[in-house]
């Protein structure tokens, strides 16, 4: 059975059924899981942009980073009545490399476990894994945070494309710059990348419409599904009348009115940007103990990307799909024997994803109106788990920094102490 397990043919089976079987769901189950793709994306592109109304992010502003835009462009390449399909193709094939090289680094240590927990994780999140722009930067930060460590300014640039798609790979590279020795190639990788992106948008014409991600965000509300909106949906469920949920038509998406929403909304990301510098100066100080980069970027990752979801306004379903980048990283580095085990994160990130698709799609709209009692018991037992799983990343953190240091792990050898990934070969 273990040889089962193991074996390749399983393991891309496995891959190959999770994604038809969430194909399926998106193009097909209730709740329109791929409704952005079909609505949105699809409009920007086909409807507007090949009609020759302009390009979001180049003409007019928009809501994420430029380089989101080739993906939905590609997605457009067999035409528009199969956009939703070819963009189902596209998510795969991008899996595809990230799992390959995941199966690949495993191998050296005859683990899989890794590849099987991101499949189960996909299919307990459900159609919103596939359905979204996160789908696509997910597996570019995935192969960034795998190669950065022994190819630091490849992982730089893999990093930053996937920043430049969605801007939460952007604390990822914070992390790998804190904990590498080596982090000059980082930089150097995501310097370039970003005058390359920047120079070319410029050229374009889109001027200042190439930032324009930042203050479109800034406008946003409390989406309902944040764990900051919690107390609030409690509030519009028991029928107080101080809170209700409306449909912003701007920026599409359902959030809260009522007492307290806009100073909660106003404080958030100040609130999450002094959290993240609180990380990276703990990750700063393990390094200047001494610490490995496979003790540190494991809990430091996880930690910024669960920080990431909770002290967001926005807070949307597939925000889950980070989890997979610092969960099989996670994983990966406790294989290879460097760095503490893994199992609780993989543990609450299936079951985070599972609460999350016993929400989303189907049963959303017990959340919309007035929201049902029984789904935000559900939204808010997800979000205690958040709350648990970033708990578990600093206290794990903290544990890397107040660990008197191993001299057998003393990084003062060179670069090649970096190779952590093969250093129980």
């Amino acid at each position: 059975m273990l040889a089962i397990v193991r074996s390749p043919i399983a393991l891309w089976a496995g891959f190959v059924l999770a994604h038809l079987w969430l194909g399926m769901l998106a193009l097909y189950a209730p709740g329109q899981p791929i409704g952005d793709v079909t609505s949105v994306y699809k409009f920007w592109i086909v409807d507007y942009a090949f009609e020759g109304h302009g390009w979001v992010g180049i003409d007019t502003v928009w809501v994420y980073p430029i380089l989101a835009i080739v993906p939905m462009i590609a997605a457009a390449a067999l035409g528009p009545d199969l956009y939703a399909s070819t963009w189902l193709s596209l998510v795969m094939l991008v899996d595809a490399i990230a799992f390959a090289v995941t199966l690949t680094i495993g191998r050296r240590y005859g683990s899989t476990h890794a590849g099987w927990w991101w499949l189960g994780f996909l299919v307990a999140l459900g159609p919103v894994a596939v359905g979204r722009i996160d789908s696509i930067t997910v597996p570019l930060a995935l192969l960034g945070m795998l190669v950065v460590v022994t190819r630091p300014a490849l992982g730089g640039v893999l990093l930053t494309v996937a920043a430049w798609t969605k801007v939460w790979p952007a604390a990822l590279v914070a992390a790998v710059v804190v904990a590498l020795r080596d982090r000059g190639q980082v930089i150097i990788g995501a310097a370039a990348t970003t005058a390359t992106v920047l120079a070319v948008a410029l050229a374009l014409g889109a001027g200042g419409n190439v930032f324009s991600f930042i203050s479109q965000q800034a406008d946003r509300g409390l989406q309902i599904e944040s764990v900051v909106a919690t107390p609030w949906m409690w509030d519009a469920t028991l029928g107080s009348g101080h809170s209700r949920v409306y449909y912003d038509t701007a920026i599409l998406t359902f959030q809260l009115r009522g007492d307290g929403v806009q100073d909660a909304a106003a404080v958030a990301t100040p609130l999450l940007a002094l959290v993240a510098l609180a990380l990276l100066g703990l990750g700063v100080l393990a390094t200047r103990r001494g610490r490995s980069p496979g003790e540190v970027l494991p809990p430091l990752v996880l930690a910024l990307t669960v920080a990431m979801i909770i002290f967001n306004k926005v807070g949307s379903p597939q925000f889950v799909t980070w989890l997979a980048v610092p969960v099989v990283f996670g994983l990966m580095t406790a294989a290879s024997g460097v760095g503490r085990s893994f199992r609780v994160p993989a543990v609450l990130g299936i079951a985070i994803a599972a609460l999350t698709h016993a929400f989303y799609p189907y049963f959303y709209y017990l959340l919309l109106g007035v929201p049902q009692l029984s789904m935000v018991m559900v939204l808010t037992a997800r979000n205690l788990l958040y709350v648990a799983l970033f708990a578990w990343a600093v206290v794990a953190l903290v544990d890397v920094v107040r660990r008197p240091r191993d001299e057998a792990e003393d990084l003062s050898e060179g670069d090649a102490a970096l190779d952590w990934m093969n250093a129980r070969r």
